[in-house]
């Protein structure tokens, strides 16, 4: 099969299409024909290398994090999906490949393909609405009434996070530049703020939650805004020891997380608010939560452009750009 492999890290590496082996199938996997794969700043971070401590792949790797497409062939212990179902899926950590024409991913991971998505909506999905849910119904435990301040609202993950912030009945600000105003307020965003000209940290008070997808010193500021007890959950860093802990990640880098986000930590503790990292998993059964939502016209995918599967390159470039309003898809099939 044709596949975008990475050989080594680096910036300035691309990405080079190779033939490689179809993916064997496990006792619990599916194989799945990919039609669609969505792309995610994961993708770059990996590629660059700013990730190899975390997950130290072997290379050469295929990346790719997202996927729609048609399952194809069943292990034996598989219950859920049968050949020709159209499915969705953020494959999990180190078994990750979706710039590829098939993929093997565990079912548990697989959730059935909204039935009012094309395959390139639905491969926006995966990533970017598990990441808002973990974040806002996991670790934030938002709840109706109250307020959350959701950064880079025209992102992929911002997009998302606040149609599901709204589902749950919370008031939304958010930042963007003003041209994206009118599209954040069509998703329900209540509180804009444009970043090139107003500061959040002067605007917004008693916030019960942060989703932080910005550097250090953005989350600094986003603690001062937060009420007693309120909560920060960063998707962009710096990991804590207790991410650490979950990760099995070897002793010395324990030791290296705990150093770095030891500044955060404390300042979290100084104002009485609570800092947690998150670094999204896999998981089929949230993914087909997601799903009914999509159905419902609860949350609905925002796609900024779709490539055909031979500029995955310009793809990524464009994701790295940061000008993305939303999600980016390549077309495969």
């Amino acid at each position: 099969m044709k596949a975008y492999t990475i050989d080594k890290y680096g910036k300035k590496e691309t990405l080079h299409l190779n033939d490689v082996p179809v993916p064997q199938v496990k006792d619990n996997d599916v194989l799945v024909e990919i039609h669609a794969a969505g792309l995610n700043l994961l993708d770059a971070k990996i590629k660059s290398g700013e990730f190899k401590l975390i997950l130290p792949y072997k290379l050469p790797l295929v990346l790719g994090h997202d996927v729609a497409g048609v399952v194809i062939k069943v292990g034996k212990n598989v219950k859920k999906f049968k050949i020709g179902d159209e499915v969705y899926s953020r494959p999990a950590d180190f078994q990750i490949g979706t710039f590829a024409e098939f993929i093997a991913i565990d079912e548990k991971d697989v959730a059935f393909k909204p039935k009012n998505l094309t395959m390139e909506e639905t491969a926006s999905v995966p990533l970017v609405a598990l990441t808002a849910w973990q974040a806002l119904v996991e670790k934030a435990d938002l709840k109706k009434g109250q307020k959350v301040f959701i950064q880079a609202g025209s992102g992929g993950v911002g997009t998302i996070a606040i149609q599901l912030a709204k589902y749950l009945g919370a008031t939304v600000a958010t930042t963007a530049s003003e041209k994206s105003f009118a599209l954040l307020k069509t998703l329900g965003a209540d509180v804009l703020i444009d970043y090139k000209t107003q500061d959040f940290v002067d605007l917004l008070i008693d916030y019960d939650a942060v989703l932080n997808s910005q550097d250090t010193k953005t989350l600094e500021k986003s603690i001062r805004i937060l009420k007693l007890g309120g909560k920060a959950v960063s998707i962009s860093g710096p990991p804590t020891p207790t991410f650490a802990k979950e990760a099995n990640v070897p002793w010395f880098v324990k030791i290296i997380l705990t150093l770095i986000s030891s500044g955060i930590r404390k300042k979290a503790k100084k104002q009485n608010v609570d800092y947690s990292f998150l670094f999204m998993r896999a998981e089929g059964e949230q993914l087909s939560k997601i799903t009914t939502l999509i159905e419902a016209g609860t949350i609905k995918p925002i796609v900024d452009k779709i490539f055909p599967f031979e500029k995955t390159n310009e793809a990524l470039a464009y994701v790295e750009s940061g000008r993305a309003k939303g999600k980016v898809v390549v077309k495969v099939k």
